[in-house]
């Protein structure tokens, strides 16, 4: 019986959703990282050992990564970023040893996700993460006063942005400066809007098509190292897909994908398909993807969100977004049955609701929004097998 492994992200020791907690919800194994060790240096055996340890008394299994972060020097191939490979590849032979069988990773520069409003509230009183367009091109424009930003945008995008603005009052400008922000390493240390621009400039003479094949290059590194120690390597695609504050972005379509994954062929280098990231654009079309590279699918991060016509999206109930999760699920079993294998998976980004609402977690991170998700998905799951493979 092929049914995807259950497991949920846990950000470490300081996590306020705890081993327990994960448990109870019905999971099998755990997601982590070892998040307290600096972006470059080396994964050591005995930190991933602690880790393992901690994961295995609480009667789980740790065989995720997410994420054994890229360093910004091998982004943009520039200062030690040949020291950084190395030091990566290191880390992959040090969690192969240790049983890992899954590293996710992703490549976006600066910013890992980018959100307006971390506590969005539904109509039935939940809250979720939400972008907004006009409040971020408020953002990039009138507060972090990027040098040539009003050229990304139309002028009634503009126009409609400054109007936004104005309805602020300080304190929300000052949220939602911090709030575009949280995808920043470190993101809980106050920078300054001279700190962030000296960032973004770093990458003034980077295109997508430099970036692209500063990724090759890293793949043709990473992945045979991975492929002989018996390591999946999973891309997690942009969130969200688009280009933002003039920083280019090179995982967010099919077409993005199928260059990754032809430029070192290798069983070792694939995807972590993510719904909500992949499903934040109208024109990826997730079931068919999934139809056509889904061999090629290590790991799993199903979630839903719900955009509109302004650019705008939130994050939906996992089963009632516009990716449609039935046939995306559907698909998955047919792989997994055709392959004999179990795909590793996550629900993502639960809204923050009842008792929740009283406590501070990881932003899309909440316990119970969580639980109902994977509630959902394992129904519908189930009611999927039950109805194709019985």
């Amino acid at each position: 019986m092929y049914l995807m492994e259950q497991m949920m992200r846990w950000f470490g020791p300081n996590d306020p959703v705890s081993l327990s907690d994960i448990r109870q919800a019905g999971c099998t194994g755990v997601v982590t990282a070892l998040h307290q060790i600096p972006v470059g240096d080396v994964w050591g055996t005995d930190e991933i050992e602690k880790r393992k340890k901690l994961i295995e008394e609480a009667g789980m299994k740790w065989t995720v990564v997410e994420s054994l972060p890229v360093h910004e020097d091998i982004k943009k191939h520039s200062g030690q970023f040949k020291k950084y490979i190395e030091n990566y590849k290191l880390s992959l032979n040090n969690l192969a040893y240790a049983g890992i069988k899954v590293v996710t990773y992703n490549f976006m520069p600066i910013l890992d996700w980018v959100r307006t409003d971390i506590d969005f509230e539904l109509p039935n009183g939940a809250r979720a993460l939400r972008f907004e367009k006009s409040a971020f091109i408020a953002f990039d424009v009138f507060l972090l006063k990027r040098p040539g930003a009003e050229n990304d945008y139309e002028p009634g995008e503009i126009s409609r942005a400054k109007e936004r603005l104005e309805e602020m009052s300080e304190e929300e400008r000052k949220t939602l400066f911090r709030n575009a922000l949280l995808g920043l390493p470190g993101s809980d240390i106050p920078f300054t809007p001279e700190e962030i621009l000296s960032a973004l400039n770093t990458y003034a003479e980077i295109d997508p098509i430099k970036l692209k094949k500063h990724l090759f290059y890293f793949l043709s590194e990473v992945i045979p190292v991975a492929e002989k120690s018996g390591l999946k390597m999973a891309i997690h695609p942009d969130d969200p897909p688009f280009s933002l504050l003039g920083l280019p972005r090179v995982v967010c379509t099919e077409q993005d994908l199928n260059d990754l994954l032809n430029a070192v062929n290798s069983p070792a280098n694939g995807i972590c398909f993510c719904t909500g990231s992949l499903g934040a654009r109208k024109d990826n079309d997730l079931t068919g993807m999934v139809k056509r590279i889904g061999d090629k699918i290590h790991f799993l991060h199903l979630r839903n969100t719900r955009r509109d016509e302004a650019g705008n999206f939130f994050e939906a109930d996992h089963l009632s977004g516009d990716a449609d999760m039935p046939s995306i699920v559907k698909e998955i079993l047919l792989i997994m049955e055709k392959n004999k294998i179990r795909i590793p998976m996550r629900p993502d980004h639960g809204h923050q609701m009842l008792d929740d609402l009283k406590k501070k977690t990881y932003p899309g991170y909440s316990a119970i929004g969580r639980l109902k998700g994977l509630a959902e998905l394992r129904g519908l799951e189930w009611g999927i097998f039950n109805s194709v493979f019985r």
